[in-house]
């Protein structure tokens, strides 16, 4: 796990893109990919540069959120098609969708449908107009539905509470190591974005810990480039930051988010992760080079 201070000298970063989210509309920012090809075609271009973790969130063609496992299927499909190696993480989010059999649908998929990985929010909070909840019971079933389907979860962080939870469920038996942290700061409601908040929520995660961080709006680039510094790797994305720049004018891409964050760990001499490194770290399945496998350059190191 990485520990604030360490020698990152031969760190390789994990970039986990977050291209939709639940929130986003194409109102709010043109270039979010709301579509089924939208998102595929951004994911595979995005994998290009560096992304070895993607998070997934499907929308209906009318652009609400679902959590249904046939468009999950349609997404998954299309990139797997092109890049199988990419890690796909979907969402089993209970903002829009509380009900249990809704949010673990998309844990159903299996065969070459089957998503490497799934999100588990470890506490109920409230964001600047919505509230994510999410009960003991909740968070207890979608972690033993994971396990029996041999999907890990993403354990999504954005207080210290919820990395004590984690705890318990690990007591419990229910997530098993290596974990990997998302830790998710600056939400009006939970740990802020500041050194500090990182530092002790990092601090407390258990042994064989794999971290990425975060920051909501203008503090993603922040939190990002602390991410390449004192930790395992890095979320971004349009899901959690629609602008480019600090004063709001430009409109970002999830192409010029990763290439920012690019840019940055190649400035501190971090390398980045490949998807079959990243999938040796969490003890993943590899998966083969499919013969469809889009070509293009990339700048993995």
């Amino acid at each position: 796990m990485a520990r604030m201070g360490s020698d990152h000298t031969m760190k390789k970063l994990i970039i986990n893109l977050v291209p939709t989210g639940m929130i986003p509309t194409k109102e709010m920012n043109p270039h979010l990919p709301i579509s089924v090809q939208e998102i595929i075609d951004d994911v595979l271009e995005c994998a290009k540069l560096g992304v070895s973790i993607v998070h997934l969130h499907a929308r209906e063609t009318n652009g609400i959120p679902t959590y249904k496992k046939d468009i999950y299927a349609e997404i998954i499909a299309g990139i797997r098609k092109r890049n199988p190696e990419l890690i796909l993480c979907v969402s089993t989010s209970g903002r829009n969708y509380p009900d249990f059999g809704k949010r673990s649908e998309v844990l159903n998929l299996d065969g070459e449908l089957k998503p490497d990985m799934a999100s588990l929010t470890l506490s109920s909070l409230n964001f600047s107009q919505t509230a994510s909840v999410n009960s003991p019971d909740t968070i207890m079933n979608l972690a033993k539905m994971m396990k029996e389907k041999g999907i890990k979860p993403e354990l999504e962080v954005f207080d210290l509470g919820m990395v004590n939870y984690a705890k318990y469920l690990i007591s419990k038996g229910l997530i098993d190591p290596p974990f990997y942290f998302n830790i998710i700061l600056g939400n009006i409601a939970s740990a802020q974005a500041a050194l500090l908040h990182a530092g002790l929520i990092i601090s407390e995660l258990p042994p064989e810990s794999y971290v990425a961080l975060s920051g909501i709006g203008n503090s993603q680039t922040a939190m990002n480039g602390l991410g390449v510094i004192a930790a395992d790797g890095i979320r971004v994305g349009l899901e959690d930051n629609i602008w480019y720049d600090q004063n709001r004018k430009i409109w970002a891409t999830n192409r010029a988010l990763v290439e920012r964050v690019v840019l940055m760990a190649h400035l501190f001499d971090c390398s980045i992760a490949h998807p079959q490194d990243v999938r040796r770290m969490l003890q993943l399945t590899e998966m083969e080079n499919g013969s469809g496998k889009e070509s293009g350059e990339s700048q993995y190191d």
